[in-house]
């Protein structure tokens, strides 16, 4: 007589591993990379939901941890977890398949352009007869020899200057890309953690790009009260601070760093929530956090057009919707004749990506 057989189930430890480090890794990036804080939150979510069980516990999960090298103990002797240079490369990779997951795998390379000729950069798989001066390595041997086979048949075989075909070279562009992260006060204000959003952004940002475009380069700046370039190891660390918004010192920052990169093309991301409220001239720091001030503002439509002048596109991505504010950005995006998306959080990563990808790209 046929039948089942039931046996109890016993989950594997490994899979149960993966499903606690994804919400790990969320918790820690919203914790500004806070060991302690990360899982006291993830204690409150497993009393919740129940999220671990008896065959495997916190504990179990903990010890995992740092059997695999993501935590590691604190190495001033006063106790505690810090998470390892491990854990902010899985950060960085979640960030990618959390907003870019819809990301089409392809070749590595560069932003190929419409324009194709002799001093390309690259073979493509477009074919043209040999003409003098062109480079040796260009020749396409098999499809030449079939080229001859048909020219002259099997029977009197010969290779001549005629039958040669050469592949034609693409022109490829780099792209060199800024991406401002306004860290000012507002970014958590109203009980609305935008800086967590922002974090994500920029750290699947870098990993597309390192994985898709090896050849751009990715600057990463924050802006408060100044404006500083960080390292991308630092992203998960990043936090708000009591700042007000100079905006005028992070387009003044990104557009030096740019301006000292050879790509073909420069832009700059900048995300923010809030209007410019802050100016430093002459060493001194002049604040003005009611409307929109003209002195402040006018210095950042100046930096727009220059940077227009250098040729550096720039797209802001505001994560706010008053007026006043969109009044200002659609005044600061003519300047620039850049883009502006006025967008919630949600969405943020995916209308960077598109703006990244899509765009035309043209050797200038």
């Amino acid at each position: 007589m046929k039948g089942f057989r039931f046996k109890h189930y016993t989950p594997d430890p490994k899979s149960k591993f993966e499903e606690l480090f994804k919400i790990f890794k969320q918790l820690i990036t919203h914790t500004s990379g806070d060991v302690q804080e990360a899982l006291d939150w993830f204690k409150e979510l497993d009393k919740e939901y129940d999220l671990t069980n008896k065959d495997y516990t916190l504990d179990d999960f903990i010890a995992d941890l740092k059997k695999l090298g993501y935590l590691r103990d604190k190495e001033d002797g006063k106790g505690g977890m810090v998470i390892t240079a491990k854990t902010e490369q899985a950060i960085r990779n979640n960030a990618l398949e959390h907003i870019f997951g819809k990301l089409k795998k392809g070749a590595p390379g560069n932003h190929k352009t419409k324009f194709s000729g002799k001093n390309g950069e690259e073979l493509s798989d477009v074919l043209r007869s040999y003409e003098f001066g062109d480079a040796p390595q260009s020749i396409a041997m098999l499809e030449s020899i079939k080229q001859a086979q048909i020219n002259h048949g099997l029977d009197d075989f010969k290779l001549t200057e005629n039958d040669l075909l050469v592949s034609e070279q693409e022109f490829k562009t780099q792209t060199a890309t800024v991406l401002m992260i306004d860290i000012s006060h507002s970014m958590i204000l109203y009980g609305e953690d935008r800086i967590t959003p922002a974090k994500m952004v920029a750290m699947a940002l870098a990993e597309m790009i390192k994985r898709n475009y090896p050849k751009d380069s990715l600057d990463i700046i924050v802006f408060g009260n100044d404006a500083w370039p960080i390292e991308l190891k630092e992203l998960p660390y990043l936090q708000v601070g009591p700042y007000h918004t100079n905006t005028v010192a992070g387009l003044e920052l990104a557009s030096s760093i740019l301006r000292k990169k050879k790509a073909s093309n420069k832009q700059i991301f900048m995300i923010t929530d809030g209007k410019p409220s802050c100016l430093k001239e002459n060493g001194e720091y002049y604040m003005n956090s009611f409307g929109l001030d003209r002195r402040i503002v006018n210095k950042c439509l100046q930096l727009a057009a220059s940077c227009k002048r250098s040729k550096i596109d720039i797209t802001t991505f505001m994560v706010a919707r008053d007026q006043f504010l969109i009044d200002f950005i659609d005044e600061f995006t003519e300047a620039n004749q850049g883009k502006a998306y006025f967008t919630g959080l949600k969405g943020l990563g995916e209308m960077i990506f598109r703006d990244y990808t899509n765009k035309k790209r043209k050797k200038v």
